[in-house]
């Protein structure tokens, strides 16, 4: 594994920090990336010593003075529990930890740092942000898509922006990549530092991303809703269709949180529809020997079946593929299935998706976006750039953007699908 955890700094940290704390962390202060002793040495760095990652925390000496900083947040890709608490760490711990007063909120996502498409900015104060926590969405809004990188760089220096806070996934992470590559293009002194929010908790390497817990708790609320509607009807059946483009991470932690289900259904384990072993014959065997069932399908599973009668495949603005979808296809499918075999079903169909998308964060999300905000300024201050601060193993680290994408995946072998196949009873494979 050819992994490189070096943190790029914008220059010598001359400073002292305002902050009146005993405990600075240090920069040789690291965390080992294989924890096992067995394989601890399997990745080493340049040196041959055992790979580790840069931990985060306030350092004694900062590269930004406070008192001629200004600094930016802007919040891309779609809505998630929690935007708004990280939101109001980062303008918290600026203003009142190290007494930056300009902090402005851009709006629409990167449209906002376009002024093409004149949006104003929105003025971060403390007395701004102190109530937002109690609100679903962005307070600032967000939009998907690219923006000319010159353009925005440009931007940031007419603004005299020091410090760029984006938070966003995968596409959020890429932008923010060709950013810092312009600014260290152009020999600026501008730092980028993202934090993760992708619901579906699909970037590699960090223990999760912010929200997941909060949609895993209200996919739970579904699932326990589809299991009334299926036992109160004779050969009920629950539908719930949930988030996961790419990764079951939703699905298969809210079925083991929720014992009610009976199938998940997940982009990363194939199944077929027709057939002696296919889904729908398994799902029959089901209504005919216990009289209901529920069904959980995140939004990417099943894609292959659909894709053989419909072509080319289309994109959103942020690059992705388009998905089709596969509740209201599963819903036609088994209606249609045991209309002709003969069966009486009462099927209902629940899809939750953006109801989960703009809550509120819960208890365990808003302290991870809290602390997620109070170490992202840690870092920005001390000169860190090209970072994305996250979680790992327990402890809160700097990652190089270029090392985190979206290739986190569910492996039907692993022990996480295997207490999934335990709880719901499915077989381990839906293919003839």
């Amino acid at each position: 594994m050819n992994l490189d955890f070096s943190i790029k700094n914008l220059g010598e940290r001359l400073i002292k920090s305002p902050l009146n704390i005993s405990n600075f962390t240090q920069d040789k202060k690291r965390l080992l990336f294989n924890s096992h002793l067995d394989n601890y040495l399997s990745c080493t760095d340049k040196k041959g010593q055992p790979l580790s990652v840069e931990l985060a925390g306030p350092r004694d000496k900062i590269f930004f003075d406070p008192s001629r900083t200004k600094a930016a947040i802007v919040t891309c890709g779609g809505l998630c529990p929690g935007i708004n608490d990280v939101i109001r760490s980062l303008t918290m711990t600026l203003f009142h930890r190290y007494g930056i007063e300009k902090i402005l909120g851009v709006q629409y996502g990167l449209m906002g740092l376009n002024p093409l498409y004149g949006h104003k900015f929105v003025n971060l104060t403390p007395e701004f942000v102190k109530d937002i926590t109690s609100i679903g969405g962005s307070i600032l809004s967000t939009s998907r898509g690219p923006q000319d990188v010159a353009v925005m760089v440009d931007y940031l220096v007419k603004l005299k922006i020091n410090i760029l806070f984006c938070i966003g996934g995968s596409g959020t992470i890429r932008a923010a990549e060709q950013i810092m590559a312009e600014v260290t293009r152009r020999k600026l002194k501008i730092a980028i530092v993202c934090i993760p929010k992708t619901i579906d908790n699909d970037l590699n390497l960090i223990q999760k991303s912010f929200g997941f817990d909060t949609a895993a708790e209200k996919t739970v609320d579904a699932i326990k809703s589809a299991h009334v509607e299926a036992k109160g009807a004779f050969n009920g059946i629950g539908l719930v269709k949930i988030m996961g483009r790419l990764s079951g991470q939703i699905a298969t932690h809210a079925a083991l949180a929720q014992n009610d289900t009976n199938f998940v259904l997940i982009p990363e384990v194939p199944f077929d529809l027709e057939g002696k072993n296919g889904f729908l014959a398994i799902l029959k065997k089901r209504i005919i020997s216990r009289g209901h069932a529920v069904i959980l399908v995140a939004e990417g599973a099943g894609q292959d079946i659909l894709r053989k009668s419909v072509s080319p495949r289309e994109k959103d603005p942020s690059g992705n593929i388009r998905l089709l979808d596969i509740g209201l296809f599963l819903k036609n499918a088994i209606e249609d299935f045991f209309k002709k075999n003969d069966l009486e079903i009462n099927l209902k169909y629940i899809e939750p998706s953006y109801l989960i998308r703009s809550v509120p964060a819960n208890a365990s999300d808003s302290i991870y976006c809290n602390s997620l905000g109070q170490y992202a300024v840690h870092a920005a201050m001390a000169g860190k750039t090209g970072i994305l601060v996250a979680l790992m193993k327990d402890e809160y680290v700097h990652l190089p953007l270029n090392a985190v994408t979206s290739r986190r995946k569910i492996d039907s072998q692993d022990n996480i699908w295997l207490r999934v196949l335990e709880t719901t009873g499915q077989p381990p494979s839906m293919k003839n």
